[in-house]
């Protein structure tokens, strides 16, 4: 390991460890550690104080923090809520979103005020389930009828533009992407079938349980080997490794489909312990300052798209839904719902790379727009839980049956 890749491990290292504290410590307005994280990764970047670099050995690890951040959003995603109704609800209004968004970014390309329409318009439909679920789960909302409703449309707001990504942003024709797309999702479907292959298989599952609680951690490891895998599948087809990374964190449910507490703990101590931090941080590293704050009408315009696009149609979607799920939300959980889906900043990030990898985007740009999602980050569920403490009546699990 060379000098300048141990001193830039270092800084982030220090960075990672001061935001849970900082993060912690602060109880009038809590901010949230994804916000911290891209704080410090600004401060240390070139941008800055110039303290680290992102080279080859830094750029791997990032790339696998992306992908566990990915896996967990797919492994907390209910497959039978996305095929029942709710799912349905949340699919039409990502599609929704998405025209909404096309004809926003057409009308303001024709007077050239946003280049790099295509991107732009799916980055403004995402939703950061991903960075949502530390959030849901410190405030107890992932089995609420708020936190379904999130997860639903979260789950949505990642499957779509990742696929988006795929089709309008690859370096093939759309029809040749969506084939190649094809062939991705039968291999998916073929791993995701192996799990209920080793379940009838006892002596295999006896074998990955007893080694679980040992130094052999046989879960931990196929976890990783199936990330590792699909991300490898993805990469072969020239796809983005968010796709393979959710589509691992599908199949893992598959394989757990009552969970494991155990597992999840340990995954979330590898994945929110060191490699996630290190995914945020280094893509606080690329955002330049300077022309966030040389252009703030461009970065508050990017804010009110992304509550006119994503916001609005949630809102809609949650507030006039007649349904059973929609009947178990009470007068002001629309406005939260539409709120936290709105958050969003790990696809923001990707697209955003994608873009300026392939010259559809210019590095101030994209700086501007991750520092929109930034923005949304640290203040949507702040409001959104203003919004919760605030609503009268007990709290859910004191209400009689």
């Amino acid at each position: 390991m060379s000098a300048a890749v141990a001193t830039s491990l270092f800084w982030i290292a220090v960075a990672a460890a001061l935001a849970p504290l900082i993060a912690g410590s602060v109880r009038r307005w809590p901010i949230p550690e994804i916000v911290l994280l891209l704080t410090f990764g600004i401060v240390i970047g070139p941008h800055a104080l110039d303290l680290a670099s992102v080279g080859s050995e830094i750029e791997l690890l990032r790339e696998l923090g992306l992908g566990m951040l990915f896996l967990l959003a797919g492994y907390e995603i209910d497959r039978n809520e996305l095929a029942g109704r709710a799912g349905r609800r949340a699919a039409v209004t990502w599609l929704v979103s998405l025209a909404l968004a096309f004809a926003v970014v057409v009308a303001f390309g024709a007077v050239g005020l946003i280049n790099s329409e295509i991107a732009v318009a799916i980055a403004l439909t995402s939703t950061a389930l991903s960075a949502l679920l530390p959030i849901l789960k410190d405030r107890g909302l992932v089995d609420t009828p708020v936190g379904r409703a999130v997860l639903n449309h979260g789950a949505i707001g990642e499957i779509g533009p990742v696929i988006a990504m795929a089709v309008l942003l690859g370096t093939r024709s759309a029809v040749l992407s969506s084939v190649v797309l094809a062939a991705f999702a039968v291999v998916a479907v073929v791993v995701a079938l192996l799990p209920a292959r080793v379940r009838e298989g006892s002596w295999m599952l006896t074998l990955v349980q007893r080694g679980s609680e040992t130094t052999g951690q046989t879960t931990v490891r196929l976890v990783m080997l199936l990330l590792i895998t699909l991300i490898a599948v993805a990469a072969v087809f020239n796809l983005d490794i968010i796709l393979g990374a959710f589509a691992a964190g599908f199949i893992l449910r598959r394989a757990v489909p009552r969970g494991n507490k155990q597992l999840e703990t340990k995954l979330d101590g590898i994945g929110f312990g060191l490699l996630i931090p290190i995914f945020f941080i280094t893509s606080g590293m690329a955002i330049d300052v300077s022309a966030v704050v040389s252009a703030p009408g461009i970065l508050l315009a990017f804010l009110g798209l992304l509550l006119l696009v994503r916001g609005l149609p949630v809102f809609v979607a949650s507030r006039y839904d007649r349904g059973p799920a929609g009947a178990n939300l009470d007068a002001g959980e629309p406005l939260q719902v539409a709120l936290y889906a709105t958050t969003g900043l790990p696809l923001i990030v990707a697209v955003t790379d994608v873009a300026v990898s392939a010259g559809r985007m210019s590095n101030a740009s994209a700086s501007i727009l991750v520092t929109a999602g930034a923005i949304t980050v640290l203040v949507l569920p702040s409001l959104a839980g203003m919004l919760a403490a605030k609503t009268p009546g007990p709290p859910r699990d004191q209400l009689p049956a």
